[in-house]
């Protein structure tokens, strides 16, 4: 669950930069990206809440850096988690189109920040290049689909039910028993429809669910994860940027800010995966996690659909 290897050496860090290593490589690309996102695209002071279509006063948009923050935390923890905590409260008080848009950017930082940082990137998209493939296929049809229909709150609503069906899972998991196992075909097929999920609602538990329950090796799912995830996220950002009027340069520079401030998150929740943690405690709150956010996503969505 932990590796001893719970402080960074910096001057290895830049002695494998300027050797060009491709950990450290991605590692500063992904935080240039956004920190250059954040300043070439900056509309103006006096454009800052254009486009939200909402009243964001200056302690909302405090509440959601801290929201960013903490996302940032447990993704750097479990591998997972960030969007399924930032697009539900974001798409509760701006527009939810909007909120799947902007929060495309920091995703794609941090997984391209983990693919370096947990070192199993490049080893798993050679065991598992199907399963890549797939992601990023459903990846385009989801991005079609949502530049070319309204989605509503029906495509959030049943994450949930995944969500919770999954804690569900998890806590009578002491009455069935789920033996560690690598099945591709499993593999591919949860690609794919989180490629889909993700492109629609910026929401995709299937595959995290998948690797919790079955790939027990965390530093190998982390990496694996980012590779899927980065990928989705990289091709997403391409399609919305070029062939939709998605992405937007004023939605490009809030995403990058958001992804900066994350940042600061992210490296917290990395240095407490990496110390001495009890796996059953550390299961427990990851399960205690997504029962948290399938509550929020219902709280969003059940209103919506059947009152």
């Amino acid at each position: 669950m932990s590796t001893p290897e719970s402080r960074i050496d910096v001057e290895q860090f830049v002695s494998n930069f300027l050797e060009f290593q491709y950990r450290e490589v991605m590692m500063v690309f992904a935080t240039l990206a956004v920190v250059a996102g954040s300043i070439v695209f900056f509309p103006g002071f006096d454009n800052l809440g254009k486009g939200l279509q909402a009243d964001i006063s200056l302690t909302l948009l405090a509440a959601f850096i801290l929201v960013a923050v903490i996302a940032g935390v447990v993704k750097g923890m479990v591998g997972f988690g960030y969007a399924l905590i930032t697009t539900p409260i974001f798409a509760s008080v701006i527009d939810p189109t909007f909120a799947v848009v902007v929060l495309a950017i920091p995703p794609w930082m941090i997984n391209m920040f983990q693919i370096g940082e947990t070192n199993t990137g490049l080893s798993f998209i050679r065991e598992e290049w199907v399963l890549v493939f797939l992601a990023i296929v459903g990846s385009v049809i989801g991005v079609a689909f949502l530049a070319e229909f309204s989605t509503g709150p029906i495509v959030p609503f049943l994450i949930g039910l995944v969500i919770f069906g999954y804690v569900v899972f998890q806590v009578v998991q002491d009455f069935v028993t789920v033996e560690e196992t690598h099945n591709p075909l499993g593999l591919s097929v949860a690609g794919f429809l989180e490629g889909f999920l993700l492109a629609v609602a910026n929401l995709g538990p299937l595959l995290p669910a998948y690797f919790h329950t079955f790939e027990r090796d965390t530093e190998r799912y982390i990496g694996g994860l980012s590779m899927v995830l980065g990928a989705i996220f990289t091709v997403r950002i391409i399609q919305m940027a070029l062939f939709t009027d998605l992405l937007t340069s004023y939605r490009l520079w809030l995403g990058s800010v958001i992804a900066v401030v994350t940042i600061v998150g992210l490296l917290l929740g990395t240095y407490l995966r990496r110390l001495e943690v009890d796996e059953g405690k550390f299961n427990w709150f990851v399960v205690a996690l997504l029962f948290v956010i399938s509550l929020n996503i219902f709280r969003n969505t059940i209103p919506a659909l059947f009152l």
